[in-house]
């Protein structure tokens, strides 16, 4: 079941709770099952991310020692992520461009980071390093946010039987949308809940949240937070086609 491997590529906390700060009052209601409408709409959330080819976002990853923020574009069919990474609370040693794949990242040091990615990356100055599959709080966010996207829709009969459910009703960034959580995924029994996907009428995929165990909060990960720009890749990384 694809929705529930978004959790089973990372070490999940014990509960996931809902925050606030997504644009908008909440209106809370759940968690009951999910209507059929509401589970062909998480059925398609990845799927619509795919139909789009890429998408605009923003991860925010927490940490003990200060936060990192990425701002950049998931490009769903090449299956590589690119932007800007900002530090919160802590020094500047870990801002620069980044780029990203299912295996590897690659990191460009700056010293005086843009807010918003280069359209086209520099060609050199580039160091490549293994993604990290646990331990890395940034890590595991880079790769929750490249799995939102797949060629194809889930299977919506199983996710209520999986343990997806509603949640409440949110706006995010004027956008009306159903708060659900997914499923327990295969090789975790007990995890329903541990992801929470804001997502439209039409199944249109505006947040994700999601504990990981190596973080002291959620990770989230917004959408449109900026127009998307499509992924150049860097020297070394070739996408999936």
């Amino acid at each position: 079941m694809a929705v529930a491997l978004v959790t089973a590529a990372v070490a999940v906390g014990a509960a996931f709770l809902l925050t606030g700060g997504t644009g908008g009052g909440s209106e809370a209601g759940g968690p009951r099952a999910l209507t059929s409408d509401e589970a062909n709409r998480l059925a398609i959330t990845r799927f619509r991310n795919y139909e789009a080819r890429g998408r605009a976002v923003t991860i925010t990853v927490p940490g003990t020692a200060g936060g990192l923020i990425v701002t950049g574009s998931v490009d769903y069919r090449g299956k590589v992520g690119y932007g800007v990474v900002h530090g919160t609370g802590r020094d500047t040693s870990s801002e620069g461009l980044i780029e990203w794949t299912a295996d590897s990242v690659f990191v460009h040091p700056m010293t005086n980071a843009p807010a918003q990615a280069p359209a086209s990356p520099p060609r050199t100055g580039w160091y490549r390093r293994p993604l990290q599959p646990s331990g890395s709080s940034l890590d595991s966010s880079l790769t929750i946010a490249l799995g939102l996207g797949s060629d194809r829709p889930d299977n919506a009969e199983l996710l209520p039987q999986n343990g997806a459910s509603w949640w409440g009703r949110d706006q995010v960034d004027g956008h009306q949308a159903d708060v659900m959580t997914g499923p327990s995924s295969p090789d975790r029994s007990g995890t329903a809940g541990n992801v929470r996907y804001w997502v439209g009428e039409d199944g249109t995929m505006y947040r994700v949240r999601v504990s990981v165990g190596s973080a002291p909060e959620p990770v989230d990960i917004a959408f449109d937070t900026q127009k998307y720009v499509p992924v150049t890749p860097v020297p070394g990384v070739t996408p999936k086609r």
